[in-house]
């Protein structure tokens, strides 16, 4: 059963309104000027990354990478320089970017769980309503990281469990050969979920002892800078002092040196899946639907990278939350813009069924970004919130400030993004700031009243006074 809104028509019944008339036009040349009702829905590919941070692309302003696909993205699309990860952790941050819903309404609080059966996932929902086709590729991990069964979606491979460095060439062949070889007229859905540079952490894993010398002696002069931040304020919660002192570099008393190897080991892992995406967008041009298709990246959360001497992710700074978003339609979308709003993984689902023309699914906690993306004016979001693993934390961005606060720990964090963006000077304790804390407070308590929260989920009432 498909349900349609005034703006959206399946392929096949665009075809057969005259569609296929105009299809003869472009093919001779001429333009059939058709209006936004007229034309046929784009397809959608949704690629996604695993664990990339935000400053990762080289278009963007990253010197120490080089990114060629992205930069393609970049320059044919919006790229968004405040985009929040609903969740720093795979699972729960796949959840909430494939269904709108926060990761404890989905029911998806840590790694290995499924989202709740009665929360519809994107190619559920677009095949159901829109009668798109919906294939997947690669990382899914709701539970089971690696399958060949995702409700909604035909699986073109499974890719390779934490093996990024093998399973990703994977994942781009099958999208690339079922690009080259579709057959009908509907409109598709692509979902192309790379591992890398999640990799990071086996390299991790192989490289956490200290070392004195570098590995690499040729490289030595191409180490990245450590950044500005690689310290940290003191008055910090519990959970964020424990996670920092299980790490690898802390724990094994890294010289400076060796976390710059690591910082330049990520990047190259960052090049690698680019070179994967590449391949996506090359096949998505030969096919010919590069101008008709709604192309979003993005990645689940972000990697700690050295900023307060963190690794890897599941905590609330920045470089563990915020990861690129760029989102491209030739025609809709403006391209090289750079959009400075606060956005979120959870605006990925109502955007998509906003360009689809369909209604999204009841209950959505992000919002389009449209009207953002076509440049209307238009009354942004107050704040965003992002969630930790187990429900036990939460961080609330608005405009200019962060509010973070963990379950049954009196610490709590304040930082003005503006002024403090590497957040380094905890402002929750400073008198001339409470009023702002308390506000901060009293947003993320009213936001919590409206959620679903499942009964079985850990802490599902701590937030709520």
């Amino acid at each position: 059963m498909m349900r349609m809104d005034d703006h959206g028509m399946t392929r096949r019944n665009f075809l057969r309104a005259g569609g296929a008339a105009a299809i003869g036009l472009m093919a001779a040349g001429l333009s059939p000027r058709l209006s936004w009702a007229q034309q046929a829905p784009p397809n959608v590919l949704l690629i996604m990354t695993d664990q990339q941070t935000l400053d990762t692309i080289s278009a963007a302003g990253c010197s120490e990478i080089s990114t060629p696909a992205l930069d393609r993205l970049v320059e044919r699309g919006t790229y968004f320089t405040h985009s929040i990860s609903p969740n720093p952790l795979c699972s729960p941050a796949r959840s909430s970017i494939l269904t709108g819903r926060t990761s404890c309404e989905a029911g998806v609080y840590q790694n290995g769980r499924p989202i709740r059966s009665e929360i519809p996932n994107l190619g559920q929902w677009l095949s159901e309503q829109a009668g798109y086709e919906a294939v997947y590729a690669g990382k899914w991990h709701l539970p089971g990281s690696a399958t060949h069964f995702i409700p909604g979606f035909r699986v073109l491979t499974p890719g390779i469990p934490g093996q990024g460095h093998l399973g990703d060439s994977a994942i781009s062949s099958a999208c690339e050969a079922w690009l080259h070889n579709r057959k009908g007229i509907d409109p598709f859905v692509m979902v192309a979920s790379f591992v890398q540079p999640h990799d990071i952490c086996q390299w991790l894993r192989l490289n956490s002892r200290r070392m004195d010398e570098t590995l690499i002696e040729s490289i030595a002069q191409q180490l990245p800078p450590l950044p500005e931040n690689h310290g940290f304020d003191q008055h910090e919660p519990e959970a964020v002092v424990s996670r920092r002192a299980g790490n690898e570099g802390v724990r094994n008393n890294w010289s400076e040196q060796q976390w710059r190897y690591y910082l330049w080991s990520y990047y190259r892992h960052v090049e690698m899946v680019d070179a994967e995406i590449g391949r996506i967008l090359t096949a998505l041009e030969a096919s010919g639907h590069a101008g008709d298709t709604l192309v979003v990246f993005t990645s689940d959360h972000g990697e700690g990278c050295g900023h307060h001497q963190m690794t890897r992710k599941n905590f609330l700074y920045e470089e563990s939350l915020a990861v690129p978003l760029i989102v491209s339609l030739p025609g809709k979308v403006p391209a090289g813009r750079v959009d400075t709003h606060v956005a979120s993984g959870l605006d990925i689902m109502p955007t998509i069924c906003d360009y689809v023309g369909v209604a999204p699914p009841r209950m959505m906690r992000g919002r389009s970004l449209r009207p953002l993306l076509e440049g209307e004016r238009a009354i942004w979001r107050e704040f965003c919130v992002s969630e930790v693993n187990g429900n036990t934390g939460r961080a609330l961005r608005t405009d200019r400030f962060k509010y973070i606060t963990y379950v049954d720990d009196p610490v709590e964090q304040l930082f003005d993004m503006e002024e403090d963006p590497g957040e380094m000077r905890n402002l929750a304790r400073n008198p001339s700031h409470a009023d702002i804390l308390a506000d901060h407070r009293t947003l993320l308590r009213e936001w919590e009243r409206h959620l679903e929260v499942p009964p079985d989920t850990p802490h599902p009432d701590a937030w709520i006074e």
